[in-house]
């Protein structure tokens, strides 16, 4: 009995590991000759002829995850308000950031990045799924409706779309205000509408176009681009951020509790920086490029992905964050080869 046993709990833990499909070849895609994904291919389409953008993918590395600002003289696009509890949140070390609480993460959900970087999309005649490694999902209805004129407001806010060509255009309402717009904490309102564009190039493309547009903290519409790569031969993982979580009770939401440096130090690190990421270069802004004004505006901050933070909260002062990443998350990177978060 106890051989019978032993070898039950052996298939079965065999079964078990080898569930997880992150190197089952995908079925039914173009290839090369080698084999391999072929991702200039023609872009599949619908028994209707329009694109499919049916498939798992990967956002190309990006900025605007953690700073939908890549100019300084952009910020002035955010009303005082909104500059302001910009800025706020800096100096409380963005400890009340939703994705760090395990929250979710509302539009920003599209720039998905680190361990948690994929999301599928299925795809069919009256509603668009994205299904995110993060967490959640997305229904994009295509069947006609508007969007609600009055709705409950929700974290990811609700989505219908319509193609225009090849493109289709995707029109989002019904945010609540608790999450931000980029992982520094650039703030939005209840009115906040996002538009997006997905433009399928070809297999293993699709080109995507954010604009972002709300009056209570924006004075104009904000547009980004990213691009999306077709990820074949693997497969979105399951994610619990609670699980191991023992990061939020070390957030203390101060800037007394970091160390200070002089301004003899900043001045030597003035200008744009490059992180290990090539497509995601933050800007570093110190309080020696600052010294000549008071404005409150211009006492910014930079993010270096995967490298400590620098949050440059007013003309004197510039503290150093550390970033965090759960061991879970980095088990996560450790099965695919990638980077920290």
């Amino acid at each position: 009995m106890t051989r019978i046993l032993t070898a039950a709990l052996a298939v079965g833990l065999s079964v078990s590991v080898g569930a997880q499909w992150l190197e089952f070849p995908t079925p039914g895609i173009p290839r090369t000759a080698d084999g391999k994904p072929n991702r200039s291919a023609a872009a599949p389409r619908t028994h209707d002829g329009k694109p499919d953008l049916s498939g798992l993918w990967e956002p190309e590395e990006s900025p605007y995850r953690f700073d939908i600002i890549q100019d300084l003289k952009d910020e002035a696009i955010f009303r005082p308000g909104a500059e302001a509890l910009f800025l706020k949140r800096a100096l409380d070390l963005r400890r009340d950031n939703p994705v760090t609480h395990c929250l979710p993460p509302g539009p920003m959900a599209i720039f998905a990045a680190g361990a948690t970087r994929l999301y599928r999309i299925i795809q069919s005649p009256n509603v668009t799924a994205l299904l995110f490694e993060l967490g959640g999902f997305r229904q994009i209805y295509t069947d006609g409706r508007p969007l609600p004129k009055d709705p409950n407001p929700t974290w990811m806010g609700y989505s219908v779309g319509h193609w225009e060509g090849d493109t289709l255009v995707v029109e989002s309402a019904g945010f609540n205000d608790k999450t931000w717009l980029d992982m520094v904490g650039h703030p939005h309102s209840e009115q906040l509408r996002v538009t997006e564009r997905f433009h399928r190039v070809d297999f293993g493309h699709i080109q995507l176009q954010v604009t972002y547009d709300d009056a209570e903290t924006l004075t104009k519409p904000l547009t980004v681009s990213l691009g999306l790569n077709y990820a074949a031969d693997t497969d979105l993982l399951e994610y619990v951020c609670n699980e191991n979580e023992k990061d939020t009770s070390h957030l203390v939401g101060t800037a007394k509790a970091v160390a200070q440096l002089p301004a003899s130090a900043l001045a030597r690190y003035g200008g744009v920086s490059s992180s290990r990421m090539p497509a995601a270069r933050s800007r570093i802004l110190f309080s020696a490029r600052l010294r000549a004004t008071s404005d409150t505006t211009a006492s910014r901050r930079a993010v270096l992905p995967h490298q400590p933070s620098v949050i440059a909260a007013d003309l004197r002062e510039v503290w150093i964050i550390s970033s965090r990443t759960s061991s879970t998350q980095c088990e996560r990177c450790a099965r695919r080869g990638a980077s920290r978060p």
